[in-house]
């Protein structure tokens, strides 16, 4: 790593520091990857799979989770490769940036401190296989009180088509509209 971060032009890093940084690289990718395999539990299955994992928002994803996963269980995912791309902003990310310069009370933050481009290899339930490509914005936070370091990943498929944005908002929308419309409080009424 360390002779990766001299021929990307980081010299001012000290080599003692390098076995920590390690640690912190494997903690983030050991995230992101568990975050792409949720993404996966939910539409691997195809879209109609993926509404009814989503449709009664996070909280009801994970209080199905067991039945979910059970039920035509498909391969888990393969990581096919990955590409940095530190000095691009997402479109997301871009915007958020964007929003903080206007209004930076309410969404003021850093840019993502680096981004990732992750390919995966999807088997769907009829055997076949569909490449994925996932986008991971990596964003630092200000530390805990205790000193350590805070990191949040923002893992989610590209919109390289239809399904993926389709993907996206039945994950985003579900959870929105199952809280928003009161759905937990009439489905504990009934």
């Amino acid at each position: 790593m360390y002779n990766a971060m001299l021929r990307k032009g980081y010299d001012d890093t000290p080599e003692d520091a390098v076995e920590s940084m390690v640690a912190v690289h494997n903690f983030l990718n050991e995230g992101a990857w568990a975050e792409i395999v949720d993404w996966e539990r939910r539409f691997s299955r195809g879209l109609g799979h993926g509404w009814q994992a989503c449709r009664r928002g996070e909280e009801g994803f994970l209080e199905e989770a067991d039945r979910i996963a059970s039920s035509r269980d498909v391969a888990a995912p393969k990581l096919l490769r990955f590409q940095g791309r530190p000095n691009e902003m997402t479109p997301k990310a871009r915007v958020l940036d964007f929003m903080g310069r206007m209004y930076p009370a309410k969404y003021g933050c850093e840019p993502p401190f680096d981004r990732h481009d992750w390919y995966v290899q999807r088997r769907t339930v009829d055997g076949e296989t569909k490449e994925v490509r996932y986008v991971i914005d990596y964003y630092s936070a200000p530390p805990e009180p205790t000193g350590e370091s805070v990191f949040y990943l923002d893992v989610r498929p590209a919109v390289d088509g239809p399904t993926a944005a389709a993907e996206r908002m039945m994950r985003w929308g579900g959870d929105f509209w199952y809280r928003a419309s009161g759905a937990r409080v009439r489905e504990t009424v009934s």
